[in-house]
Formats: structure tokens, C-alpha cells, sequence
């Protein structure tokens, strides 16, 4: 099973980019973040016509998260359960195949030390809350997406620059710690322990072909899911072109 995520920085605008995506790579599951649109409004039957059963969750303008697969979608939860009313759209996990897949696009923070930075922080302890509630921890489960943090000094391109900024700094990396340690593994580094490999460069001052970039975009995957693991590819070249998003897929093989 080829399992994929993607930031695609609004289905609308980038539509056609993710068309050929799709067609070329021919995932079995991808999962999108940021998509920044109402679930009624959402290009369904453009993605449907390749094959795709299709779950969305999202709200105009910002944020956003949706599951495609070949395979039917099953046990659909949208949003995490202490969600209040008009929460942002930011998860959603489906089960496909004997796979369970989580879609998360976590919250950016602003700034460090501001409320929504602390509201970051205590959205990882929610979502590590929801999976230690509802899922086995012996089953394959994949919790992919957008998580606007960096693992350590190899995922940011000037590691001395940004330390203690946004992204880098030691609350963030301790909350994607503790969601860690409900039993996930970064599965790139099974394959590649180099620095240097990176999901998001911004938009301004030539930051993609300059190459400062950060990887943000992650697959974590359980035990079971680490094991039948067989490769995770970053697909840096879909940066390029015409009217990227500023993220890239990461695509993961498992047997």
C-alpha cells in the first residue's frame, strides 16, 4: 500500500497540480492538509473520477484535512472529541484496508509565547489523548500530515538561526515528543538519517531554490506499521513549476 501526504496550501488553487499527482504517482491513500475550503465546495468529483473514495472535513478559507482512497473509508472520525462548537478543522482518521490513517494538520502557533502558541502545544496533549482513547496500539496506524514542527537540528536548514524560534523550539519538540511516545516512529528515519531532507520551503526571498527549507510533514507510524514499511520518499520535485503549494507529498511504501 502506497500511503501519501500532502499540504496542498487550497484544493481549489492547486487542483490540477494534485490531478496529475495522483495520475503519475497513483497512491492508494493520500491525505491533504490545509485544503481551505467548505466540505460542500470541496472538487470531489474530480478526484472521484481517478478512482478515489473520498472523506473531507474542512471550512472556507483556512485549515482543512481530507482522506483519499481506492479502497472504501471506513470508521470516519472528524475532529478531535473535546472540540467545541466552530473549532478549527485540523483532523480526521479513517480506516482503509487493514490500515488506520490519521490526517493532521496541526496548529501553526504565530509566535512563540503567544495564547495560540500555548493553544499549539495543548493541542498535541489532545490529539496524543484522542489516539490513547480510541485506537490499539498493536494495530498498523499511520498519523501523517502537517504537524509544524521539526524533529531536531536536521530538519531546518539553518539550525543555529531558528533555534528557539518557531517550529524549532524545546516546548514544541517536547509536545511532539509526548505524542511520540503513544507508541509512533518517525518512519523516514528507518531510511535516511542524513539532514538536509525537507517538506516546506517558504514562498519569499527564493527559500526552495536556495534550499532553506524545514521538514514539517511527517509519517509517524505504530509498530506494526513501522515494520511493514518499506520505503518514505519525499517527492521534492513537485516544489517545482508552476504555482506550487510551499509543502511537497511524502509518500510511504508498506507491504
Amino acid at each position: 500500500m502506497r500511503i501519501a501526504t500532502w499540504n496542498v496550501n487550497s484544493i481549489r488553487a492547486r487542483l490540477a497540480r494534485v490531478r496529475d499527482w495522483l495520475t503519475i504517482r497513483d497512491p492508494d491513500v493520500l491525505c491533504l492538509q490545509e485544503t481551505k475550503v467548505a466540505d460542500h465546495s470541496f472538487p470531489r468529483e474530480a478526484l472521484e473520477d481517478l478512482g478515489y473514495n473520498i472523506e473531507v472535513f474542512g471550512q472556507p478559507t483556512y485549515n482543512g484535512v481530507a482522506i483519499l482512497s481506492k479502497s472504501p473509508l471506513e470508521a470516519v472520525v472528524k475532529g478531535l472529541p473535546d472540540d467545541g462548537d466552530g473549532a478549527e478543522r485540523r483532523v480526521m482518521a479513517a480506516a482503509t484496508e487493514d490500515v488506520l490513517v490519521v490526517s493532521v494538520y496541526a496548529p501553526n502557533g504565530t509566535a512563540v509565547g503567544t495564547e495560540r502558541f500555548h493553544d499549539k502545544l495543548m493541542w498535541f496533549r489532545r490529539l496524543r489523548r484522542f489516539l490513547d482513547d480510541s485506537y490499539p496500539k498493536d494495530e498498523k496506524i499511520v498519523v501523517c500530515g502537517d504537524f509544524n514542527i521539526t524533529f531536531d537540528d536536521r530538519d531546518v536548514w539553518d539550525p543555529d538561526g531558528f533555534r528557539g524560534h518557531l517550529h524549532c523550539t524545546d516546548d514544541e519538540r517536547e509536545a511532539m515528543a509526548h505524542l511520540m511516545g503513544y507508541g509512533l516512529h518517525d518512519a523516514l528515519r528507518k531510511f535516511h538519517e542524513e539532514g538536509g531532507l525537507y517538506t516546506w520551503w517558504d514562498y519569499r526571498a527564493l527559500g526552495f531554490q536556495r534550499d532553506e527549507g524545514m521538514r514539517i510533514d511527517h509519517m509517524l507510524m505504530s509498530d506494526a506499521a513501522l515494520d511493514a514499511c518499506r520505503s518514505v520518499h519525499i517527492d521534492r520535485d513537485e516544489r517545482k513549476g508552476k504555482a506550487p503549494s510551499d509543502h511537497v507529498p511524502v509518500v510511504a511504501e508498506l507491504s
